[in-house]
Protein backbone atom coordinates (compact mmCIF):
# COMPACT_ATOMS: atom_id res chain seq x y z
CA UNK A 1 0.00 0.00 0.00
CA UNK A 2 1.16 3.80 -0.90
CA UNK A 3 1.54 6.29 1.50
CA UNK A 4 -0.30 8.27 -0.61
CA UNK A 5 -3.28 5.73 -0.76
CA UNK A 6 -3.41 5.68 2.36
CA UNK A 7 -3.37 9.42 3.09
CA UNK A 8 -6.34 9.89 0.21
CA UNK A 9 -8.74 7.29 2.53
CA UNK A 10 -7.61 9.09 5.50
CA UNK A 11 -11.21 11.21 5.97
CA UNK A 12 -13.06 8.16 5.23
CA UNK A 13 -10.86 5.64 7.42
CA UNK A 14 -11.08 8.13 10.64
CA UNK A 15 -15.04 8.17 10.10
CA UNK A 16 -14.87 4.30 10.00
CA UNK A 17 -13.20 4.41 12.72
CA UNK A 18 -15.70 6.93 14.98
CA UNK A 19 -18.43 4.90 14.04
CA UNK A 20 -16.91 1.85 15.04
CA UNK A 21 -16.02 3.44 18.08
CA UNK A 22 -19.51 4.32 18.55
CA UNK A 23 -21.00 0.92 17.75
CA UNK A 24 -18.63 -0.49 20.50
CA UNK A 25 -20.18 2.01 23.11
CA UNK A 26 -23.89 0.74 21.95
CA UNK A 27 -23.15 -2.62 21.84
CA UNK A 28 -21.25 -2.42 25.59
CA UNK A 29 -24.59 -0.16 27.01
CA UNK A 30 -26.85 -2.23 25.26
CA UNK A 31 -25.95 -5.17 27.03
CA UNK A 32 -25.79 -3.19 30.44
CA UNK A 33 -29.66 -1.93 29.55
CA UNK A 34 -30.83 -5.56 28.51
CA UNK A 35 -29.45 -7.17 31.77
CA UNK A 36 -30.61 -3.78 34.17
CA UNK A 37 -34.42 -4.52 32.75
CA UNK A 38 -34.20 -8.26 32.81
CA UNK A 39 -32.95 -8.28 36.56
CA UNK A 40 -35.28 -5.35 37.25
CA UNK A 41 -32.66 -3.33 38.98
CA UNK A 42 -33.73 0.31 39.74
CA UNK A 43 -32.44 2.85 42.37
CA UNK A 44 -30.19 6.36 42.26
CA UNK A 45 -26.61 5.07 41.66
CA UNK A 46 -23.18 6.99 41.07
CA UNK A 47 -20.75 5.67 38.64
CA UNK A 48 -17.34 7.05 39.40
CA UNK A 49 -14.16 5.79 36.86
CA UNK A 50 -10.65 5.55 37.89
CA UNK A 51 -8.45 8.46 38.98
CA UNK A 52 -5.37 6.66 39.93
CA UNK A 53 -3.85 10.01 40.76
CA UNK A 54 -6.33 10.14 43.80
CA UNK A 55 -5.63 6.82 44.60
CA UNK A 56 -8.68 5.31 43.02
CA UNK A 57 -7.44 2.36 40.75
CA UNK A 58 -10.84 0.98 39.88
CA UNK A 59 -13.66 2.28 38.57
CA UNK A 60 -16.95 2.16 40.81
CA UNK A 61 -21.13 1.72 40.59
CA UNK A 62 -22.62 2.39 44.29
CA UNK A 63 -25.60 2.04 45.08
CA UNK A 64 -27.35 5.40 46.85
CA UNK A 65 -30.67 3.82 46.74
CA UNK A 66 -31.46 -0.26 47.41
CA UNK A 67 -28.77 -2.54 48.39
CA UNK A 68 -24.91 -2.58 46.84
CA UNK A 69 -25.01 -6.67 46.92
CA UNK A 70 -27.57 -6.46 44.46
CA UNK A 71 -24.91 -4.32 42.04
CA UNK A 72 -22.41 -6.41 43.19
CA UNK A 73 -24.35 -9.81 42.33
CA UNK A 74 -25.32 -8.43 38.81
CA UNK A 75 -21.86 -6.64 37.75
CA UNK A 76 -18.42 -7.96 37.83
CA UNK A 77 -15.34 -5.58 38.60
CA UNK A 78 -14.64 -6.09 34.73
CA UNK A 79 -18.78 -4.98 33.75
CA UNK A 80 -17.91 -1.49 35.92
CA UNK A 81 -14.80 -0.37 34.34
CA UNK A 82 -15.98 -1.78 31.07
CA UNK A 83 -19.59 0.83 31.94
CA UNK A 84 -17.65 3.29 33.62
CA UNK A 85 -15.26 3.12 30.46
CA UNK A 86 -17.84 3.83 27.94
CA UNK A 87 -19.76 6.18 29.43
CA UNK A 88 -16.39 8.26 30.27
CA UNK A 89 -15.91 8.28 26.59
CA UNK A 90 -19.50 9.01 24.91
CA UNK A 91 -19.68 11.91 27.65
CA UNK A 92 -16.58 13.21 27.07
CA UNK A 93 -16.01 13.25 30.97
CA UNK A 94 -12.61 11.45 31.69
CA UNK A 95 -13.00 12.08 35.80
CA UNK A 96 -16.18 10.59 35.21
CA UNK A 97 -18.36 11.59 38.74
CA UNK A 98 -22.12 10.87 37.75
CA UNK A 99 -25.11 10.11 39.54
CA UNK A 100 -28.37 8.57 37.68
CA UNK A 101 -31.29 6.38 38.02
CA UNK A 102 -29.94 2.80 36.77
CA UNK A 103 -32.98 2.46 35.43
CA UNK A 104 -32.44 5.23 33.16
CA UNK A 105 -29.25 4.12 31.63
CA UNK A 106 -30.81 3.64 28.67
CA UNK A 107 -32.63 6.37 27.79
CA UNK A 108 -29.68 8.75 29.00
CA UNK A 109 -26.76 6.98 27.13
CA UNK A 110 -28.00 4.31 24.97
CA UNK A 111 -30.36 6.39 23.04
CA UNK A 112 -28.29 9.27 21.98
CA UNK A 113 -25.45 6.65 20.65
CA UNK A 114 -28.08 4.73 18.88
CA UNK A 115 -30.04 8.37 17.32
CA UNK A 116 -25.76 9.01 16.24
CA UNK A 117 -25.69 5.32 14.48
CA UNK A 118 -29.10 5.61 12.50
CA UNK A 119 -28.41 9.31 11.73
CA UNK A 120 -24.82 8.27 10.23
CA UNK A 121 -26.97 5.33 8.00
CA UNK A 122 -25.61 2.68 10.53
CA UNK A 123 -28.30 -0.72 10.83
CA UNK A 124 -28.88 -1.51 14.15
CA UNK A 125 -28.79 -5.35 13.28
CA UNK A 126 -27.67 -6.51 16.67
CA UNK A 127 -28.94 -5.58 20.13
CA UNK A 128 -30.59 -7.44 22.87
CA UNK A 129 -33.80 -5.68 23.71
CA UNK A 130 -35.61 -5.80 26.07
CA UNK A 131 -37.84 -8.57 24.88
CA UNK A 132 -36.86 -11.53 27.42
CA UNK A 133 -39.96 -12.79 29.28
CA UNK A 134 -38.64 -11.62 33.15
CA UNK A 135 -41.18 -13.75 34.25
CA UNK A 136 -40.02 -16.81 33.23
CA UNK A 137 -36.45 -15.87 35.13
CA UNK A 138 -35.09 -15.40 38.52
CA UNK A 139 -33.52 -11.89 39.35
CA UNK A 140 -30.43 -13.40 37.79
CA UNK A 141 -31.47 -14.01 34.72
CA UNK A 142 -31.40 -17.61 35.07
CA UNK A 143 -34.88 -20.09 33.50
CA UNK A 144 -36.84 -21.04 36.81
CA UNK A 145 -36.75 -25.19 37.31
CA UNK A 146 -40.49 -25.69 35.90
CA UNK A 147 -39.04 -23.50 32.61
CA UNK A 148 -36.42 -25.82 31.35
CA UNK A 149 -36.81 -28.37 28.66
Amino acid sequence: MKLSFLLAQRQALLRQARLAHLAHAYDRLDDFAYRIARARLHGEVHLQATAPESGNYAASLTARQGAQSVLEEHFTDGDIMSLADVVADITGQLDLDLTFPLEELASRFLAPLRQQLLQAGIELDHHHGTDAPPDREDSAGRLRQDDRG
